[in-house]
């Protein structure tokens, strides 16, 4: 996974896995997904991410199963 955040266009990218792209849809005005062939959502794009989100405040956590 990977996340990018573009400074000039303030959109926040969140790659969830690197594939092939196969289509793109609005989720609303300023949220796209990108699906893979099989229909699985392999990427988010955030449009106006500092209204919209923390950024910059990130924190990752992983929870053991």
């Amino acid at each position: 996974m990977k996340i990018k955040y573009f400074q000039d266009t303030d959109t926040l990218y969140i790659e969830l896995r690197s594939v092939n792209i196969a289509e793109t849809r609005d989720l609303d005005e300023n949220t796209l997904i990108d699906l893979d062939d099989a229909g699985t959502i392999c990427g988010i794009t955030i449009e106006h991410a500092q209204e919209r989100t923390d950024y910059p405040s990130f924190s990752f956590e992983q929870i053991a199963a």
